[in-house]
């Protein structure tokens, strides 16, 4: 600070950078929010979150989260003795008005494109599924076989279908507590709006795919081959998901219309590649590994249960990839230095 420079000039220069962070990752949000709001206008259905399933009650669950996130991280960076007075201190040092107000707009954002992505998806399951062609295309790089059944023959159709649905379903949970912890657990801001500008990218890129190949999912186009597979509730969420496609074609404009199917490209995949590399870019060395396994084993659960075909799971890969170059680079993040 010069001598010519008031406090707040200088508390205004330094903030500056997070501004522009907050700015960009906004702009790019709202953009693809109008994009939500004029396709609800082409086809005539308006914006939804039914039973507030999208945007309500995610939020309150990412507000419990964070703020348990929060009192966890608090506890770690306080030594011992590890008094509540002495947590609650480390809490308020670290979580300023300024922060608080910078991940509350980072964590805002995320939710915003998550609803729009739920809309965009819901509305794109009036067109024509084109799983022929996926379908041809998976023969093709399996030399003429069904990657869901080599996967049937290898691992059986009983036990691993419990164990590979219990994995599926944990992607749910593994994304409620990813993002806020990308927020609370970042050592800087920067890396912070690199993770969430990353999952902003990967939600959007899912739904440009979606777009650009409208599909419902091996289950759907050849059923045949999953016939021999132990029920679990994997079959009464495809049936019940089939069920609201075609109550939508119905009734488009009724009150409770509403979809949520789409196979390319495999945001089950490609949200858990984006949230593996929010690992590698804090260089958290061991939960890499672990959510390099866990990505292995969700890409063998969609195919082998027929939610996906092969080719979503590596269009899933290649918009993760995409996110983390356009992620950063949205908010002006650079990799933090340390080992590589």
């Amino acid at each position: 600070m010069t001598a010519t420079e008031s406090p707040p000039a200088v508390v205004a220069r330094a903030t500056a950078p997070h501004r522009w962070r907050v700015a960009r990752l906004w702009t790019v949000v709202l953009v693809f929010l109008g994009v939500a709001v004029a396709r609800s206008v082409q086809v005539g259905i308006p914006l939804r979150d039914p039973h507030g399933a999208f945007l309500l009650r995610p939020v309150a669950i990412t507000v419990a989260v964070f703020f348990g996130l929060v009192v966890l991280d608090g506890v770690r960076r306080t030594g011992q003795p590890r008094r509540p007075g002495r947590v609650l201190a480390a809490v308020r040092t670290r979580w300023t008005g300024r922060r608080l107000a910078l991940a509350a707009a980072a964590l805002l954002a995320y939710h915003v494109t998550y609803v729009s992505y739920h809309n965009l998806k819901s509305f794109n399951d009036l067109r024509a599924p084109r799983d022929s062609m996926l379908l041809r295309w998976d023969r093709s790089l399996f030399f003429g076989h069904s990657p869901a059944v080599l996967l049937h023959d290898l691992l059986g159709q009983h036990l691993a279908a419990w164990v590979l649905t219990g994995w599926y379903e944990t992607f749910g949970t593994l994304v409620i507590i990813a993002f806020p912890a990308t927020v609370v657990l970042a050592r800087r801001t920067a890396d912070a709006y690199a993770g969430i500008a990353a999952l902003v990218w990967v939600w959007i890129l899912g739904t440009a795919t979606y777009y650009a190949i409208p599909s419902i999912g091996p289950f759907h186009a050849v059923p045949h081959q999953f016939t021999g597979l132990s029920h679990t509730l994997v079959q009464d969420t495809q049936h019940h998901y089939v069920a609201q496609r075609d109550h939508l074609l119905a009734h488009p404009h009724a009150a409770d219309a509403w979809s949520q199917l789409g196979a390319f490209a495999s945001l089950h995949v490609g949200v858990t590649a984006v949230i593996l590399g929010i690992a590698w870019w804090n260089r958290l060395r061991r939960t890499t590994i672990v959510l390099a396994v866990f990505l292995l084993g969700t890409v063998v659960a969609t195919v082998y249960l027929g939610w996906h075909f092969a080719v979503d799971d590596a269009a899933g890969l290649a918009i993760a990839a995409l996110a983390w170059v356009l992620g950063p680079l949205t908010v002006g993040a650079r990799r933090p230095p340390g080992e590589a």
